[in-house]
């Protein structure tokens, strides 16, 4: 493959940056922004440098032709002694200013909305868009910004009821990501051929037998009292092996079904998540060309720990150093992304 579909650019208005010597671009479903970090060291030329890059400038990543990552610069350090100057460069992409800038919508109280026009609102305040790939969700009775928290706080507490996920994507939307939408990678994991190292946890601290999720909805005249402010669904992981339960207890508006979906995702989820594996393979693209890439299924083949099926990569890092260029790449089952998932079956 040519070495400049693998050269690394950051462009910064019409100026266009390479030649970096260290190189790390990470990108997560579970996260709401990808960052990147760059570094280049130089032997003094004999004069000064014109610093260009700043903090807040606008930038671009790209990976050869492909753009990774849209956003902003937050750190430009640069250091120097009697030998040489060294320039790092670190930024995110543009959603990371809904994790850390307020939630100020006036008014900041939506009622019976979808959960697509209020993360839309949300959003919209930073000027950010939304790119929307789940199913239409039912209506929301009532959303209300708590003062003091972030965009992403009001967010996050609609994507726990509904159980969805938000990302985002290389052109700095946020997304409202729908498990595997990224399409099959066209090579597999596997032991023995592409697998450099792998590390799996295997912690199953946070999974339980019994999940109880409980909550209050809104009365009307034909329910009120307990009927209202007792809401309670239970879903079991029949393959645990002791009883271990545990209570969430959730704030917004609560119906018994989204109760009882919650307490099922809950313990599909946490199952998954004890199965969360990190792989890392050389080189940053597929035999095909294609980069690897987050939110998009691979085949598995690792006999050490058990694994042949499809898995969901949640995340992908794409780094460089003395070592060459390596993909950190972690995944999951599918079903711990799925809003839906099939509950846990008696083994």
């Amino acid at each position: 493959m040519n070495e400049t579909d693998n050269r690394v650019t950051l462009t910064v208005g019409d100026m266009e940056y390479g030649g970096w010597k260290s190189v790390e671009i990470s990108a997560d479903l579970e996260r709401q922004f990808r960052t990147f970090k760059l570094d280049i060291t130089w032997q003094w030329p004999g004069q000064t440098v014109d610093q260009r890059i700043k903090a807040g400038d606008p930038c671009e990543v790209r990976i050869g032709q492909d753009l990774v990552l849209t956003g902003y610069v937050f750190k430009a350090p640069i250091s120097y002694d009697g030998r040489q100057i060294s320039l790092s460069i670190e930024g995110s992409s543009k959603t990371q200013d809904l994790v850390d800038c307020a939630a100020r919508n006036n008014p900041g109280q939506w009622q019976d909305q979808s959960l697509l026009n209020i993360v839309q609102a949300l959003a919209m305040e930073y000027a950010l868009r939304v790119v929307n790939e789940i199913p239409e969700t039912a209506r929301l009775s009532k959303h209300t910004i708590v003062p003091g928290e972030t965009v992403f706080q009001s967010i996050d507490r609609l994507l726990s009821l509904y159980r969805v996920f938000s990302t985002d994507d290389a052109e700095g939307r946020l997304v409202l990501a729908k498990p595997g939408s990224g399409g099959r990678a066209s090579d597999a994991l596997e032991l023995g051929k592409n697998i450099l190292s792998a590390n799996a946890p295997m912690d199953f601290s946070q999974v339980f037998s019994e999940y109880r999720v409980i909550g209050q909805q809104k009365g009307n005249d034909k329910k009120s009292g307990a009927a209202a402010s007792e809401v309670e669904s239970t879903a079991a992981d029949l393959s645990f092996k002791r009883r271990r339960t545990t209570i969430i207890n959730e704030g917004s508006q609560l119906t018994f079904e989204l109760a009882q979906q919650r307490a099922q995702w809950e313990s599909a989820t946490r199952m998954g998540r004890a199965l969360t594996t990190t792989y890392q393979v050389q080189g940053w693209r597929q035999s095909n060309g294609d980069l690897w890439r987050h939110n998009t299924l691979v085949r598995v083949k690792d006999p050490v720990l058990g694994f042949d099926e499809d898995m969901l990569i949640s995340k992908v890092t794409y780094s460089l150093s003395a070592q060459g260029s390596v993909t950190t790449l972690q995944v999951a089952p599918p079903h711990t992304f799925d809003a839906n998932p099939t509950p846990p079956k008696k083994t």
